[in-house]
């Protein structure tokens, strides 16, 4: 008798039983989202289906958000939320790895969670898919054992994406080597583990034959890429390349170029190393799009918070970086009012800023995240001055931004199209280099004044800039 007549008789699945239903919410940002993904693909290669409620799903899975506290309230709220509505609930992400009493390792105290949500069904910290499928299979078992790759709606060896088709995030290594005073994540993700970059690239190509149009690199630290494993060499397409960011940014460029695609760079601390790859920024072989985290600019502030370099540094770097491509747009996140920080220290951030003319720039006040050292340091600011610097540094980063959005009057621009009702004959909504999605500026796109001219989500259209709106450009498609 042959292997295969001694196989059972497979009924459909709806025959034998009804398919699982889970539900899903991720919260926190692109690196959470990936750790989304990845659990979300897993379900779907085992069988089972996401809900669109969360009443109507066997269990609901929650990714947290633990960095700062208003992360850490949303959170909470929303397990709170997911059990009310269907009652098991699997939690994971970074709040997951949070202790009750401050000690975010979790070292001999009450997980947080567990503390406030006692009724949850298993924790897990961030990073974590095997656990939580674990944890699904002991509350809902799977619905069959699959033999091949069964993910519909996926990108294949990329998985599911829970972003619109035509962009994609590209994690290329978890954790951080750093220890920055007002930071947690290390003690949440662990140290700096770069992929292979062989799977890396992989999944890059994956997602462009999969019509993704823009990849946004992210990571903690994406200018580190590598140091863990000493730059060594991998392989990609049977070719040796090393396990540095130079090499990986080089060999990105040259697999989006057939498909047209933009490569956008997050994440990138300001490293003299980075200065190597901003000729490929000039050359058009990614974009000329920089996200790099300054988060202060006084040498003494930077000193406290464990941060490399200094503001006068930075300043000479975005120099040369714009000598060599002045095209380049610099995005950065700073904290006003860390522990400390003088009405000087606070002014010098702000001369950095108008001298520095970064071109999108987001604030936070500081936030006393339980478990960062940087809570230790003497001369804790009250709130209100906490707010009211960040309100301060928003006004002057905005008076940038807009006169630098002025400058882009009357050029023409590629936009890759994110919304476009109608084919856009009533126009629609898109992009330029210059944003990265949810945290920039978009275009807004004028109705064209060509009849047969169209526009489709996902694809690009030139257009030429008329105006501007606060934060955004308004085009005419042309």
């Amino acid at each position: 008798m042959s292997q295969v007549e001694t196989l059972p008789t497979v009924l459909p699945l709806s025959a034998a039983q009804p398919i699982p239903k889970v539900g899903f919410i991720s919260l926190g940002c692109p690196k959470a989202l990936t750790d989304s993904e990845l659990i979300l693909t897993q379900l779907s290669a085992e069988g089972y289906q996401t809900s669109k409620s969360l009443q109507g799903a066997d269990l609901v899975i929650v990714n947290t958000c633990g960095f700062i506290d208003d992360a850490v309230r949303e959170s909470l709220d929303t397990i709170g939320e997911a059990l009310a509505k269907n009652g098991k609930v699997i939690v994971t992400g970074c709040l997951g790895a949070k202790s009750a009493k401050g000690d975010a390792n979790g070292t001999g105290t009450e997980n947080l969670v567990k503390k406030m949500h006692p009724s949850v069904l298993a924790v897990t910290g961030p990073h974590a898919t095997q656990e939580v499928m674990d944890a699904v299979h002991l509350h809902l078992p799977k619905p069959h054992d699959p033999f091949v790759d069964l993910v519909p709606n996926s990108f294949g060896i990329a998985g599911i994406k829970l972003t619109p088709k035509h962009y994609a995030y590209l994690k290329i290594s978890e954790g951080c080597n750093h220890r920055c005073t007002f930071c947690i994540i290390p003690s949440m993700r662990g140290d700096l583990v770069s992929r292979p970059i062989g799977d890396v690239l992989g999944e890059a190509r994956a997602l462009f034959e999969g019509g993704v149009k823009e990849l946004l690199v992210i990571s903690q630290d994406t200018s580190a890429y590598g140091v863990d494993v000493k730059y060594r060499t991998g392989f990609w397409d049977g070719k040796p390349v090393k396990t540095r960011m130079l090499e990986l940014v080089q060999t990105l460029g040259e697999i989006a170029a057939p498909y047209g695609a933009w490569v956008r760079l997050h994440y990138v601390y300001p490293y003299p190393s980075v200065d190597d790859v901003i000729p490929l920024m000039a050359t058009g072989a990614v974009l000329p799009y920089l996200d790099v985290p300054f988060q202060h600019s006084h040498p003494d502030v930077l000193r406290r918070m464990k941060r490399p370099a200094s503001g006068e540094k930075n300043l000479e770097r975005i120099a040369r970086w714009r000598e060599a491509c002045p095209d380049i747009v610099i995005r950065s996140t700073f904290i006003a009012g860390f522990p400390g920080e003088t009405e000087a220290e606070f002014d010098d951030l702000l001369v950095f800023l108008r001298e520095a003319q970064i071109d999108r720039a987001g604030c936070f006040a500081y936030s006393a995240v339980e478990g960062a050292l940087a809570n230790d340091i003497p001369g804790m600011l009250p709130l209100e001055l906490r707010e009211e610097r960040r309100a301060r540094f928003m006004a002057v980063a905005e008076e940038v931004s807009a006169r630098k959005l002025q400058k882009r009057i009357g050029a023409t621009m590629q936009v890759l199209v994110d919304s476009a009702p109608g084919l856009g004959k009533k126009g629609g909504v898109g992009r330029s280099y210059a944003d990265a999605p949810e945290i920039d500026g978009v275009v807004h796109l004028l109705p064209p004044e060509k009849i047969s001219k169209t526009m489709k989500v996902g694809e690009f259209t030139k257009a030429r800039i008329v105006g501007t709106q606060g934060h955004d450009l308004v085009a005419l498609p042309i």
